[in-house]
């Protein structure tokens, strides 16, 4: 007859099938995203089934935990578990449904891109579930039509970085003597290696780069750097997360 001590047996009990569940995979879930002025905050919330993650108490945790971590502005997991929520922390809250639902449930990367404006694109890989790739563009100008195709190019191409000069120069080093063995043991002539390994390391460049791929969406096969011009923007920063991936 003690509600208040079943209530704490139950959670407990509850707790012990959330740590037994540690080592599961969690490759399921859902993307979410929120705007305010002058930011906006995306998080990628996983659990381990797609029946879970189609589920009415999954989706509300997420509206939930996406509204909590958006209000702390956190920009990172360990911020994000750490906000209030409830009258709790964000992470003990998703500890308490997983024990309710049954599956291994977790933040599983937070993004926060802060610029003037923000675009957003959402992608459903299946009707029935939630959207499970997310993409936000921080971007200065007014073209948000411009801004949010900039958006689906990202949820397709996967760049890494705005522009070439964001890519690190170890990681340039790392590919430049990459494609100089392969160019040599190719047979390539020495005199020529040079510029062969400039075309493969712009090549590389290019795939990395969001502002030198081609806009996969633009009729004219521009780059999105000259996309975004002619439209009077210009791309600050972008995240992207794919569930599972």
């Amino acid at each position: 007859g003690d509600i208040e001590k079943a209530i704490e047996i139950l959670r407990l009990k509850g707790l012990k099938g959330v740590a037994k569940r540690e080592g599961r995979e969690a490759s399921e879930g859902m993307v979410g995203v929120r705007q305010s002025e002058g930011a906006a905050v995306m998080i990628e919330l996983v659990c381990e089934t797609d029946f879970v993650a189609k589920n009415e108490k999954f989706l509300a945790l997420g509206d939930k935990v996406l509204d909590a971590i958006s209000a702390a502005g956190a920009g990172s997991v360990e911020e994000a578990l750490a906000a209030p929520l409830d009258g709790k922390t964000v992470g003990d809250v998703i500890t308490d449904e997983s024990a309710i639902l049954g599956e291994r449930i977790l933040v599983r990367k937070v993004s926060r891109v802060v610029a003037p404006a923000t675009a957003v694109y959402l992608h459903r890989t299946s009707k029935d579930l939630p959207p499970q790739i997310g993409v936000v563009v921080g971007y200065e100008g007014s073209d948000d039509k411009v801004a949010l195709s900039i958006a689906q190019h990202i949820s397709f191409a996967d760049p890494l970085y705005v522009s070439r000069e964001e890519v690190p120069a170890e990681d340039v080093e790392k590919e430049r003597a990459l494609v100089t063995e392969i160019s040599r043991n190719e047979g390539k002539p020495e005199a020529a290696l040079p510029k062969i390994v400039e075309g493969r390391l712009n090549a590389f460049l290019k795939q990395v780069v969001l502002n030198e791929q081609v806009h996969a969406l633009d009729a004219d096969k521009r780059e999105v750097a000259k996309v975004a011009e002619a439209a009077g923007i210009t791309v600050k920063g972008f995240a992207r997360s794919k569930v599972g991936a």
